[in-house]
């Protein structure tokens, strides 16, 4: 199993661009993108929490020495 080559991307555009139409692709791009950045927002976030509680656990451990 290879990576995809340029001839079979292509085929997956056009393929893709037959099934939706010339149309339908850009609005389902667009959901795509904005589906991407909540991911990303959302891993931002959760990361962000993480780190408040591990500098939270690590300050508290460090004042009660």
């Amino acid at each position: 199993m290879g990576s995809f080559g340029f001839q079979e991307i292509l085929l997956i555009a056009i393929v893709i661009l037959v099934l939706f139409g010339a149309r339908k692709i850009p609005e389902f791009m667009k959901g795509l993108g904005k589906g991407i950045s909540e991911f990303n927002k959302e891993t931002k976030d959760k990361n962000e929490e993480e780190e408040d509680k591990k500098d939270k656990v690590s300050k508290d451990s460090t004042t009660k020495e």
